[in-house]
This record gives C-alpha cells, sequence and structure tokens, in this order.
C-alpha cells in the first residue's frame, strides 16, 4: 500500500490529521497536472496552477472516499475541470462583464478562449452520454494530465481500452466541435 492509499484510508476512517499529511505527499504532482492543464489552455487564464491545485483539493477533501492514489488523482482531474469550467462560465455572465466587449491590456491575451473551454466541456458532457467510458478518459487525460496508464488504473481498465477509448473520443469530439 503506497503512503498516499494509507493516508486516503486514515482520511476515510476519520482521522483529523490525515489531511494535513496528504497536502504534501500530492502537491507537487497536482501542480504539474494543473500546470500542464492550464498550458492547453489559451492565454488570459485568471487561475494559475497554485490556485487551480487549492481550490480542487478543497473541493475534494472531505467531499468523498478514495478507494487508492489512482482514484484520488482521478477526482483531482474532475475537479479542475469543473473549476476550469466553472470559471470560464463565470466570466462569461453578464454580472462579469461577458456581454461587454473585452479590450486586452497586452498582445498576450487572445479572445474567444473561454468560448472554446465550454464548448469543449458541452461537447464532452454529450460523449460521456453516449460512451461514458471515452468521456472520462478524456477529462483524466485532458484535464488532469494523466497517462493512458495512469488512467487506465484510475478507471480500472486496460491501458489498451483507454487508448482505443483515447482515440475514438478524439475523433468524436473533432466531429461533434466542427458540427457545433
Amino acid at each position: 500500500m503506497s503512503e498516499v492509499t494509507r493516508i486516503l484510508a486514515a482520511i476515510d476512517q476519520g482521522d483529523p490529521h490525515a489531511a494535513a499529511e496528504l497536502l504534501p505527499l500530492v502537491y507537487e504532482e497536482l501542480r504539474k497536472l494543473a500546470a500542464a492543464k492550464l498550458a492547453q489552455e489559451e492565454p488570459g487564464q485568471t487561475l494559475d496552477a497554485t490556485a487551480l491545485v487549492h481550490e480542487a483539493y478543497l473541493r475534494m477533501i472531505g467531499d468523498q472516499r478514495f478507494e487508492h492514489r489512482g482514484h484520488f488523482f482521478a477526482a483531482a482531474a474532475q475537479a479542475m475541470r469543473r473549476i476550469l469550467i466553472d470559471n470560464a462560465r463565470r466570466k462569461k455572465s453578464l454580472k462579469h462583464g461577458g456581454a461587454g466587449d473585452r479590450i486586452p491590456l497586452d498582445d498576450i491575451a487572445a479572445p474567444g478562449g473561454d468560448e472554446s473551454l465550454l464548448a469543449l466541456d458541452d461537447a464532452l458532457t454529450r460523449l460521456a452520454i453516449e460512451d461514458p467510458l471515452a468521456g472520462r478518459i478524456v477529462e483524466l487525460h485532458h484535464f488532469g494530465g494523466l497517462t493512458h496508464e495512469q488512467a487506465a488504473e484510475a478507471l480500472g481498465t486496460t491501458v489498451y481500452q483507454a487508448r482505443q477509448k483515447w482515440t475514438y473520443a478524439r475523433a468524436w469530439l473533432k466531429v461533434d466541435l466542427e458540427n457545433s
């Protein structure tokens, strides 16, 4: 049993100190996942990797039980996806200036980043209805930065099936996004 899995079991059993032990063990790996995800996003993102990790960690701890390390990182990928989508929706809302014209303060910010993220989320939701495993593979790989091997472990499937679902999902999403 890995140290992370042992601590997750202690959290499950109500150990009040276990959550404090977990963060230092997983922080760097979560930060790398968050940085990889944010690198795929359009420039102008208001979240940084540290904020994304902290928000995801706070949403995850206490909300659910984790069976093992892979399950924990799968939940982290899902939490990061929700945070980025919620952030994109919030910025698009009228209250936060979504209806107004944005004037970039520098040449780095590119328009349309939030719209493309929301379109991807909508397409991913449709894919998950048609093929839930393919939807989870995309979520873990794209939003969580997990490899095919890590995603297969987290979902309890084979690496071959994870790669096959990834290939299928990419083609499915490409067609869906082009037709939207």
